[in-house]
Order: structure tokens, then sequence, then C-alpha cells
């Protein structure tokens, strides 16, 4: 890299690797309590003060309280029958990471599209950081727009990227100024 480096994985780099198995016990069973549709007591898993921090659109939860409340519950209403299915999940001492998909029905209104009962997949990545067997934080990226591509609504308005891939509009390069 030319000129300095930034400095990298600060937030990992002391992780007890002598964690990694309590770390595991503790997101299967999360992600059993989620796939339960548990709300009022999902606190097994999570610290009542937790941070949980999403991309745009979801928002960010502080606490227990808010993410039940305005994640949890929204979710729940705008989508039923729903199930995760991690694909891939990686564990490093007290660091965990996923990344797959929702399947769920529409059954509620979704940014301000009503019910359409359609299934859709909701593809999603987490991170999360365990402390004496609570996660305290969890990153989190929720690909929202495809979820709402999948019901009829270009978040984009045909300026999405994948113009570029489906060869509809020349992808814009760093030497030519873009006309």
């Amino acid at each position: 890299m030319k000129g300095s480096r930034p400095e990298q994985a600060v937030l990992t780099r002391d992780t007890d690797l002598s964690k990694t198995e309590a770390t595991r016990r503790v997101i299967e069973g999360m992600v059993d309590g989620l796939n339960d549709h548990r709300i009022d007591d999902i606190g097994t898993f999570f610290k009542d003060s937790f941070r949980w921090m999403g991309n745009q659109g979801c928002g960010t939860k502080t606490g227990l309280k808010e993410f039940q409340d305005n994640w949890q519950r929204p979710f729940q209403a705008a989508f039923s029958d729903k199930v995760c299915i991690d694909e891939a999940r990686l564990y490093m001492g007290e660091w965990a990471a996923a990344f797959g998909r929702q399947e769920a029905t529409h059954s509620g209104a979704f940014l301000g599209i009503p019910a359409t009962g359609k299934r859709v997949e909701i593809r999603y990545m987490d991170f999360w950081k365990v402390v004496d067997g609570k996660i305290v934080d969890n990153w989190v990226n929720v690909d929202f727009a495809h979820v709402a591509a999948q019901l009829g609504v270009d978040l984009f308005d045909g300026q999405g990227w994948e113009a570029y891939d489906k060869g509809l509009k020349p992808a814009p390069r760093p030497d030519k100024k873009e006309s």
C-alpha cells in the first residue's frame, strides 16, 4: 500500500480463541430462538444493553427493548412464516459472523409496501461479539433493496449498478468523465 497504512482489525486484535466454542453455543441458540419467533425471552442470548447496528433502512437499536420493539416486532409483523438459514458461519474467540437468508411471507406493510402475500428471500450478514455468554454487539446488513425488488419496487429507480451487468448502461471508468 502506498503511504501510511491505516490501523486494521482493532476490535479483534486481542481475541481469546479459547472462547470459540462458548461463542458458537450462544449464536446457535440465538438463531434457533429467532427461528422459533421468540421475542419476549430473546434476552436469554443478548445483554440488556447490547448494540444492534444495522445498515440504512434498518436503523440502530440500543438495548434489548429497542431491538424487540423496533426490529423484531415490526419485522415479524411484515414477514410471517419466516425461517433463518445461515449459509455460512465463522467463529473466532468471542467473535462470530454469518451470512444467509430468511425465507418469509410478506404479510404486513414493509417500506410502505402493503402486504402482498408473496414469499420472499431476505439476504443478510451478521457479525456478533459475545462476552460472558451474551451478545453485546451485533453489526447487521439486511438487503432491503433486494426484498423491495421482489415486491415489485425498485428503490434505485433504474440507477442501480445491475444496469451495467445487464448491458443497459455503460459502466463509468475512473479515467473518463460520465456523460
